[in-house]
């Protein structure tokens, strides 16, 4: 109901019967950037890997204040160590939903160690998010670190090492 209200407001259409609409409603301010309406509208990379897959990389990660709940995986091509493919699925508001979807798109085709240098603040900043929702911003970022970090364990079993990785060793700074 909210968003078809929203969606004729936008449009210029008519809440109600009424042939005027009052001045409050004219000027009511958006409460989202358009970036984050986009990617709550038309999210990228929903869906999940195979958690059991040797090169998926699984970060689970939530905020106990509000109760988002994010899930982030990665494909990785182990013979290159480029993210191939990333999916995603968020239960949360808005923010989160976008922040994660941003992720998902801005870690394909990088390498592991390139991804680790993305940071809350930079998804943050593309998605206009306000100071209150900060914390979906951080989500995405420590659910990119927590994915880097499982497909990690996942190479050092099956590889039987126990000394850790350049990446590991970023993933957990």
């Amino acid at each position: 109901m909210l968003r078809l209200a929203a969606k004729r407001l936008l449009q210029g259409g008519r809440l109600g019967s009424h042939e005027a609409q009052s001045p409050a409603v004219l000027s009511l301010p958006r409460f989202y950037h358009e970036r984050v309406v986009d990617h709550y509208d038309n999210p990228r990379n929903v869906g999940s890997f195979d958690k059991h897959d040797p090169t998926v990389g699984t970060g689970l990660v939530g905020a106990p204040a509000c109760g988002d709940v994010m899930k982030l995986q990665i494909k990785v091509d182990d013979s290159t160590g480029k993210i191939v493919d990333a999916c995603f699925k968020t239960f949360g508001c808005g923010s989160a939903i976008a922040s994660s979807s941003v992720a998902t798109e801005w870690v394909k085709g990088k390498q592991m160690e390139e991804v680790l240098t993305i940071k809350n603040t930079e998804i943050a900043k593309h998605l206009s998010l306000p100071p209150v929702k900060l914390h979906c911003s951080m989500l995405a970022e420590d659910a990119i670190k927590a994915a880097v970090k499982d497909y990690q364990a996942k190479q050092t079993k099956s590889n039987g090492s126990t000394e850790a990785t350049p990446v590991e060793k970023a993933a957990n700074a």
